[in-house]
């Protein structure tokens, strides 16, 4: 008898099917207490092989079904219990296990999660103690962005940081290529109030002399970001804002090759291409990627166009050795629309009167790190990293923001070189102290920079041209050229006393030698009343500026319960004026000639924690003093005449200076609850809605300037709100966030918005306003298909009034934009 082809398929598939189902075994067990027996609820047992996870019920059981394979990797992760590693012999036969945990000090052994997707928060906090550095008793919030859902290709910050409690964000149309975030009153121009990261070594201009950030990675490479608030100025560097470290995506462990490939199109011609490869081989590990964008942006004259190339490659020397090098490219031009004043923003948003105003990138940092654990108990770490980069922009940047740019005139040209490195090293060491556990971190800081700044006249041409016309414009008013070599070296540490296992208090401590110079020249040309030179003059200006102070600071933490924190910390922090305050000349604001430096302090304290996986709250209020702290008022512009005299020109200008002391304090929190797992516990479903509110309030109660007494402090609204929902179940996701911003002023003056005002646009108040934001994502094998819509309701808004870049004037927000990714995936 002869057996159909057909059939006898049939017949030996259905034994393969039967083979593997034979091959596959159940592991179960019970998780018990160490000291007590008794059973444990909610303990998160991880499969790393399958990069799933599970939860033991209310009688400590568990069980993993569909286990292939002669071993297995299990991790047991309990708040307040050792984190318990199990390799799983299988042996061809079903597994009951005895698991017992111990209670710690809430210092936990490194856990790997390898499918981010089983987490049911998309914000996390982080350990009292990570790597060589020490949280302990720290305001703080890790953004994970494997579980966020939102428009990731625009780098959109209103939505990346939607659950950061009390960020103030200016937005732009420039597809994130730069981050501005403050937050407590600090001005969020390039988050130059933050001490910002990446992989914990610093990215910004010059971290003293002038710490905007010009380079914001793509959050596409993201694995999460962390955001520690101003009692990170004893670890991180004196900043008042604290520290936000971008944590790049590392090799794939478990693959050879991983490639991703993101195409993303939306609203104005936007067009970003993300490419990224990385893997395992051996000792060597590698990720890298290339990043371009492009688009026309909302408005005319804001096209863009950016190229971003990274590199990680990391070596393992040792078992507890290892050397890794990273280098990031970015270059990106972009055309500046300008500001408009009121009234035109109110009569057309999209308007644009500035078509010769471009603004240029170029950025190159490198970093070697090498970490080395002595023992299970000290650990080294050592960054070295250099910065050589340039900003270039040139435009036509008067204060009078109605005025037509007149195409035969000069455009101010400011060319910045930015060259500096640092060296940072930190040793942690975990011990006994009076039978208790004890953590001590010491560590030292060397930075060295040498940065230039040349104003003067550009080109009168429309394009791209970044050349000094100095030859064909000898009378240009505003013209410099200076140096500006800094140094600074800071020794700093934190310690970590356990009263007992539940409570805990760090000091910590942070010296600080800083010299600032500056050495140049300027030029000071008056002119008659028909415009003709009179005087033209050149002034050297080189000054010396020697500091050094320390600063102390107190964290407390208490766990009265494994789910519930206790916290508080209280920090000095100290701001130094950049060269940007001392030298450029804006036509838009005066910088006072005796401006200093501002000090004062940051403490926070609150409740929170995480109940099983129903919710994650972090509550509690904090507290900013300001000495001397530096801002702009309106005032009459003062110009030094032919004997000297400092005297009035009758225009009102912006005036930086020491305004005087100021207090900010307030309320901030998160709620987010999973209401799938209250309702309806389903494992392929998910179900969040999160609420994060800050109510601020702030008041100058101490100044020389008339009037500034009992004003509120610049760029606080009273109620920052943000509020959404993440949904999914199996292969698709989604998130809809709705975001307010009470009105808010923009100067100490406190000067109103005036909605008829037709002449400057860089004075008055920022209205309310709110936007909501719609992304879904749908996953289908190596596939993954994102969509979404910001500014949903195409709102008419804006968050800024600039001085200078981009401006001056109101810089209106996107409106309504729409995109769509398709992701590629292939491991091999």
């Amino acid at each position: 008898m002869t057996i159909p082809l057909k059939a006898f398929s049939l017949f030996c598939i259905f034994c393969l099917l039967s083979l593997e189902v034979a091959a596959q075994h159940t592991i179960s067990g019970f998780i018990t207490d160490g000291q007590t027996s008794e059973p444990l609820e909610g303990v998160r047992i991880f499969y790393n092989d399958k990069g799933k996870s599970y939860d033991s019920d209310d009688k400590g059981y568990f069980e993993i079904t569909g286990v292939a394979g002669d071993t297995c990797s299990l991790s047991f992760f309990f708040l307040g219990y050792e984190v318990e590693n199990r390799s799983v012999k299988i042996n061809g036969r079903d597994v009951q296990m005895q698991i017992r945990l111990e209670k710690i000090s809430r210092e936990f052994t490194e856990l790997t999660v390898t499918d981010q997707q089983e987490n049911v928060f998309s914000v996390a906090r982080l350990r009292e103690v990570e790597g060589t550095s020490i949280f302990a008793g720290k305001k703080n919030e890790v953004v994970l962005m494997d579980e966020r859902v939102i428009n990731t290709a625009s780098n959109n910050a209103r939505q990346i940081y939607g659950q950061v409690s009390g960020l103030n964000i200016y937005e732009s149309s420039d597809a994130g290529l730069q981050l501005n975030i403050g937050g407590r009153g600090l001005d969020p121009n390039r988050s130059s109030h933050f001490n910002t990261r990446q992989n914990s070594y610093d990215i910004s201009a010059d971290v003293l002399g002038y710490p905007e950030s010009y380079y914001t990675p793509p959050a596409e490479a993201l694995d999460e970001i962390q955001v520690v608030r101003g009692a990170a100025s004893l670890q991180y560097g004196t900043q008042f804002g604290g520290l936000v470290n971008f944590k790049m995506k590392t090799p794939n462990q478990s693959e050879k090759v991983d490639w991703i490939s993101r195409q993303t199109t939306g609203s104005d011609h936007l067009f970003t291409s993300f490419n990224s490869l990385s893997g395992t081989t051996g000792k060597l590990g590698y990720y890298g990627y290339f990043n371009y964008k492009q688009g026309n942006g909302s408005r005319p004259n804001s096209a863009y166009n950016s190229k971003n190339l990274y590199t990680h490659l990391d070596y393992r020397l040792h078992d507890r050795t290892t050397l890794a090098l990273e280098f990031t490219w970015l270059n990106y031009l972009a055309q500046q629309p300008g500001g408009l004043t009121d009234a035109q923003f109110y009569q057309d948003a999209s308007f644009s009167n500035r078509s010769r105003n471009w603004f240029d990138v170029d950025w190159k940092l490198a970093a070697l790190k090498l970490n080395h654990k002595f023992n299970d108990q000290i650990e080294l770490g050592i960054n070295v990293f250099g910065l050589n980069a340039t900003r270039k922009t040139v435009g036509f940047r008067t204060n009078r923001v109605s005025q037509q740019d007149d195409a035969e005139e000069p455009r101010d040209l400011i060319f910045g070189d930015f060259n500096n490195w640092g060296a940072e090293s930190r040793l942690l060491s975990r011990y006994t102290l009076a039978g208790k556990n004890a953590v001590m971190l010491i560590g030292t800081k060397y930075y060295h920079s040498r940065n230039t700044a040349i104003q003067g006249p550009g080109t009168a041409g429309s394009e791209p041209d970044f050349a000094l016309a100095t030859g064909q414009f000898p009378y240009y008013p505003n013209q410099s050229d200076f140096v500006f070599p800094n140094e600074n070296a800071s020794v700093f540490g934190e310690h970590i006393f356990y009263v007992n296992d539940n409570f805990s208090v760090t000091p910590g401590f942070r010296f600080e030698y800083i010299k600032t110079r500056s050495e140049g020249t300027y030029k000071r040309i008056n002119f008659d009343l028909a415009g003709n030179p009179i005087q033209d003059e050149t002034f050297e200006d080189s000054r010396d500026f020697d500091r050094q102070f320390v600063l102390l600071g107190l964290g407390v933490s208490y766990f009265p319960e494994p789910y519930l924190e206790l916290y508080g910390n209280f920090s000095q922090n100290y701001r130094s004026v950049t060269f940007n305050d001392i030298r450029i000349v804006n036509p838009s604001f005066q910088v006072d000639q005796h401006i200093t430096d501002e000090k004062g302090f940051t403490s926070d304290f609150g409740v929170r924690g995480e109940l099983g996986n129903v919710l994650n709250y972090d509550v509690g209020g904090f507290g900013l003093l300001y000495d001397d702290r530096l801002g702009e008022v309106l005032r009459a512009e003062l110009r030094q005449n032919a004997e000297g005299e400092m005297i009035e020109t009758g225009r009102v200008v912006r005036f930086r200076g020491n305004i005087g002391k100021a207090i900010t304090y307030g309320f901030e929190s998160l709620v987010d609850l999973n209401i799938a797992q209250v309702m309806a516990p389903d494992k392929d479903l998910k179900f969040n809605l999160f609420l994060n509110t800050a109510i601020t309030y702030s008041q100058y109660f101490e100044s020389e300037i008339s009037g500034i007494e009992g004003n509120q402090v610049e760029f606080i609204p009273l109620v920052n709100l943000k509020s959404g929902i993440n949904f999914g179940y199996k292969k698709i996701s989604g998130s809809l966030q709705y975001t307010y911003l009470s009105k808010q002023f923009t100067d100490a003056s406190n000067a109103p918005q005036n909605k008829n005002d037709n002449q400057s646009g860089i004075k008055g108040e920022i209205p309310a306003y709110d936007i909501v934001d719609l992304s879904l994502s749908y996953t289908y094998k190596m596939l993954k298909l994102e969509s979404g819509v910001n500014n949903l309701f195409d709102n008419t808004y804006f968050t800024r009034r600039a001085t200078g870049y981009p401006g001056p004037g109101i810089i209106p927000s996107p409106s309504r934009v729409f995109y769509a990714t398709l992701q590629f995936n292939l491991g091999i």
